[in-house]
């Protein structure tokens, strides 16, 4: 429960509100709680936004499996989709002239009366977060990081009344050594929370999935009694939801995740599918294991990735560009591999998709299935850090300009061509920066120069 501060007379309370949609993002919240990253306060609140696309479909957090472990660290838990029903919490954005009127509406709503707020909320960079920081004008802002997208630049232009006010930005160290870039634009503050209170928040998660080796539909691909090498726990996400890749070329990456464990000995597999993949895909995926000799069980349960790194004890975690990738070795020292990363860096469209960076930290970091042995990541160096930020620049050159000297730094001295396939050629053309093709004297092209020499003297808005 929250803490108490002491307070006076016509003290005005103060409540804080932690803004949550993932059960990972309540985790790391936990876990920042737990080791005193927020300061006391009056009242602690938990918002739940569910974003599915059919919000009736899916389970909110606070319905998950698990979450009743967290539930004590607040004084009330919120419903945002309620809030603002029916609006959908990803497409709905309050109008300039009505926040006045929201604002009043919430306190009553949910009991606020004249308190002072303060909000941690996920990236503000889009909606929900962003209508939430905008609801409470006068409220100081913590940004929490759900994952590897907190190592990226701010993907948006946010407005100076809300990005201004942002005061830190709490992030789990999934790369050692690699400071994040989201929001440093306006001076926000990288925090790390502790991975050893992430994992014991995560280790109370477990305790309500005790006996879930045992219920993966067969007991083979638990971890045996006699203490034996645990089975190759093979992650999907939702890149076709995304339109990044088709529903048939996912099914194949995953196929090829399957191919890739199995080559390297494994001979029994875990595929965690995101909660929004067809079925199609999992029969397909236990088809080909079948055919090389091996077998492979479908956990069809809504958990935690690394919740199942307590419960299964894998001996290999295989992934796309997928979080779980470092938290796996990072925090649990299992080894890990990478697969379908080059063709996604090629794919990824617009250059300034946000999934960019995590993919570039994948490629860079992680082995890869089909070419090396698995196990940890590459540690963080000059050269990988360079190769974020130069990654950072091209993909947000007008909300990062100050990131261009390190950007043609980078480019100047450690341009490859095994570093190139990180950029594209058109768009070093475009910003003027070294491994751009030569331009022509050609009144279109004369005109995209003047584009760039705007863009380099910060002008173009």
């Amino acid at each position: 429960m929250a803490t108490t501060p002491s307070t006076g007379p016509g003290t005005a309370r103060t409540t804080q509100i932690f803004f949550v949609s993932t059960l990972y993002g309540a985790a790391t919240l936990a876990a920042a709680l737990d080791t005193g990253r927020f300061a006391p306060a009056d009242r602690r609140l938990l918002l739940v936004s569910n974003n599915a696309t059919t919000p009736e479909t899916a389970p909110p957090v606070d319905r998950m499996p698990g979450f009743e472990r967290l539930r004590g660290r607040f004084d009330g838990v919120l419903s945002w989709n309620e809030a603002i029903t029916p609006f959908h919490p990803g497409g709905w954005s309050p109008r300039p002239d009505d926040v006045p009127m929201w604002e009043r509406y919430l306190r009553m709503l949910w009991d606020l009366g004249d308190d002072r707020i303060e909000l941690a909320l996920e990236s503000i960079q889009v909606n929900p977060a962003l209508a939430v920081a905008q609801l409470f004008p006068d409220a100081r802002l913590d940004v929490y990081a759900d994952g590897l997208m907190s190592y990226g630049p701010t993907r948006n232009k946010i407005d100076p009344l809300v990005g201004e006010r942002v005061r830190r930005l709490l992030h789990l160290d999934l790369v050692p050594g690699l400071t994040p870039l989201l929001l440093e634009e306006f001076g926000a503050r990288p925090e790390a929370v502790p991975a050893e209170a992430f994992t014991k928040v995560v280790a109370e998660l477990a305790a309500d999935a005790e006996g879930l080796a045992a219920t993966v539909d067969t007991r083979d691909a638990a971890v045996p009694a006699d203490g034996g090498e645990g089975p190759a726990l093979l992650l999907g996400q939702y890149l076709a939801a995304l339109g990044i890749l088709t529903a048939e070329e996912e099914e194949a990456l995953y196929v090829g995740m399957v191919r890739g464990a199995v080559a390297h000995g494994h001979r029994r597999l875990v595929f965690k599918p995101h909660p929004t993949a067809p079925a199609a895909w999992s029969r397909a995926l236990e088809r080909e294991a079948e055919g090389l000799g091996a077998e492979l069980t479908v956990l069809d349960r809504p958990v935690l990735a690394e919740v199942l790194y307590r419960q299964l004890r894998p001996a290999l975690v295989v992934g796309c560009f997928s979080t779980a990738l470092l938290t796996a070795s990072t925090f649990y020292g299992i080894p890990v591999a990478r697969f379908g990363t080059e063709p996604l860096l090629d794919r990824l469209k617009p250059y300034q998709n946000s999934n960019r960076v995590p993919v570039t930290l994948a490629d860079a970091l992680v082995p890869d299935l089909e070419g090396s042995r698995p196990g940890a990541p590459r540690r963080v160096d000059e050269e990988v850090s360079g190769l974020v930020r130069a990654v950072g620049f091209a993909m947000q050159p007008q909300i990062r300009a100050d990131l261009r000297g390190a950007a043609e730094t980078y480019l100047t001295a450690r341009l490859t061509t095994g570093s190139a396939r990180y950029f594209k050629r058109r768009r070093l053309t475009v910003l003027g920066l070294p491994g751009g093709l030569p331009v022509p004297r050609h009144a279109a092209i004369r005109r995209m120069a003047r584009r760039v020499r705007r863009i380099r003297r910060g002008t173009l808005g």
